[in-house]
């Protein structure tokens, strides 16, 4: 099916609201291209909750730091374009960043609380400018159903938390991390890893399993657990930025003296050469990324 190409905030915004005049509903799925299955699985759980699919394609400046990716950040339009369409996307929105931060642009979306752990020290302004740019997606798509992946559980509560405090008329859906057959999360990032930096990368899904497996077994000491859980990733040689375990809703972490209760959140973020993994597991909840037995 031929998705409708809209490159126009305005246009967009108008067309939405057509839309909904017609009795259509939509069902968001905002994402910065470079799109994978995990990304089209996003695209098909939208088609479950709306008649009509749209996604948004923007590789946002503010939510990148100084020193970080946006340049080379993975960009492939006519690509994305055709999976969209193959996942059976009704609408594409391509914005220029003029069009998204008119001139003047003076607003910021700040969320507290849920940012001061995780990724959010090691990235000052990284969610703040995602909380702004999503404010910005959902105001102009209107009344929809959203989905976001839970690969970035931080991001996923960040956006829950604003939608209900701005009360925006907006369902969030956040969908289960799509993994390749290894248990590696799908990421735009992962084109950057060399087929060395890849086999090591694969030392996130088995550490989560560890994870996932001594605390069905009933080890809820934090301090223990975390230190498992790293000593993994040092011997396959990546760098560790964090390794947390947090509260599924507060995002509070854990101290390493804490027992762990039944359900909770393991986030980690590492790096495998020079790139920056990140990944999760809900403990009491999640099934293990690796399935006991399989090779990888």
């Amino acid at each position: 099916m031929k998705a409708r190409s809209i490159s126009s905030a305005a246009e967009f915004q108008a067309y939405c609201e057509e839309l909904r005049a017609k009795g259509q509903t939509l069902g968001l799925v905002p994402t910065m291209g470079a799109l994978h299955e995990g990304h089209m699985a996003l695209v098909r759980e939208a088609a479950q909750h709306a008649t009509l699919v749209v996604v948004t394609i923007f590789v946002n400046p503010t939510q990148f730091g100084p020193n970080e990716d946006f340049q080379r950040y993975p960009r492939d339009l006519a690509g994305d374009f055709r999976k969209c369409e193959a996942a059976g996307a009704s609408v594409i929105f391509t914005p220029n960043v003029e069009d998204m931060y008119l001139p003047g642009d003076a607003t910021r979306v700040q969320v507290s609380g849920l940012t001061e752990h995780l990724c959010g020290p090691f990235r000052p302004g990284h969610f703040d400018g995602v909380a702004t740019v999503v404010t910005k997606l959902l105001a102009l798509a209107g009344r929809c159903v959203a989905i976001f992946g839970r690969k970035d559980y931080q991001q996923l509560k960040v956006i829950e938390r604003l939608v209900l405090d701005l009360h925006l008329p907006v369902r969030v859906v956040g969908h289960p991390i799509v993994r390749e057959v290894d248990g590696l999360a799908l990421s735009s990032r992962n084109a950057y890893l060399s087929s060395e930096e890849r086999v090591r990368a694969l030392a996130i899904p088995k550490a989560l399993s560890l994870a996932v497996a001594e605390h069905r077994a009933g080890q809820r000491h934090s301090g223990v657990l975390r230190e498992r859980v790293v000593a993994a990733f040092t011997e396959a040689e990546l760098r560790v930025e964090y390794v947390s375990f947090v509260h599924p809703e507060t995002l509070v972490p854990y101290a390493d003296e804490a027992e762990l209760p039944q359900v909770c959140v393991l986030a980690i973020a590492v790096f495998s050469g020079k790139t920056r993994l990140i990944d999760n597991v809900v403990l009491g909840l999640d099934a293990p990324p690796i399935v006991p037995g399989a090779r990888g």
